[in-house]
């Protein structure tokens, strides 16, 4: 028998908590919670979660300081954040510090559990397709180990950025819309009301990794209205 997957919820209101807590036991999932930063964190770091859910406003630490604490041990840990709608600033950070997803307070719970399955659904897989992307010159990409190099400067990316590349690369010779990457790369259906802003957060960082001038971009090239494009060696 296969185990159940494991998720942590950090969030300080407990009627959002045990409602939480509630849905997730429903859904076939073990549950441990914390409402408090510092404990949060304590148990995120011990790596015994398939997805850790983290409210940003928390008593002892926020949800942005664990979110990084977590990247310096694991890059490969799934983190859905929980954020204000009012506050874009909340989205743009969480997401710069290595988030796979975002939701927006108030959110509807049916959508949420959909992010968690899509995210858990891409746990694990996907790296071992194009385990090596070389493009140009200079830039060689090890998809296996999250890690790159920009000719002598070493580089390190997310899961997430690693899967926008790979699909990107293997459809190298057409550009790919916004909604396909929402679609196969988030795992969003399409009658999702889904804010795109992710997608082109995702595509900022991984320019300012992988171009040598981020504001003039020769290898991840967006046609605006159409999508993005990388160019380089053939798959």
């Amino acid at each position: 028998m296969s185990r159940k997957l494991r998720i942590l919820i950090i969030e300080d209101e407990a009627a959002i908590r045990t409602g939480l807590i509630d849905v997730f036991v429903y859904h076939g999932y073990e549950v441990d919670f914390s409402g408090h930063g510092a404990e949060g964190l304590t148990k995120a770091l011990s790596g015994k979660f398939d997805l850790i859910l983290l409210d940003v406003m928390l008593p002892g630490m926020n949800g942005f300081d664990i979110c990084n604490r977590i990247r310096e041990k694991s890059r490969d840990q799934a983190i859905i954040m929980l954020t204000a709608k009012s506050n874009d600033e909340d989205i743009i950070e969480g997401l710069s510090l290595g988030a796979d997803d975002y939701v927006t307070k108030p959110f509807s719970v049916a959508q949420l559990v959909l992010r968690v399955q899509a995210v858990l659904r891409r746990t694990g897989r996907g790296l071992s397709q194009n385990s090596l992307i070389q493009l140009g010159n200079e830039l060689s990409i090890d998809c296996q180990n999250l890690s790159g190099r920009r000719g002598a400067q070493a580089l390190s990316f997310t899961r997430r950025e690693i899967e926008i590349l790979q699909y990107l690369h293997r459809h190298w010779k057409r550009l790919v819309p916004r909604e396909e990457l929402l679609s196969k790369v988030w795992g969003y259906a399409n009658y999702l009301d889904i804010e795109t802003r992710t997608v082109d957060i995702y595509i900022a960082k991984l320019r300012r990794k992988i171009e040598s001038d981020p504001a003039e971009p020769q290898l991840l090239i967006t046609v605006r209205g159409a999508g993005y494009r990388l160019i380089g060696q053939k798959p």
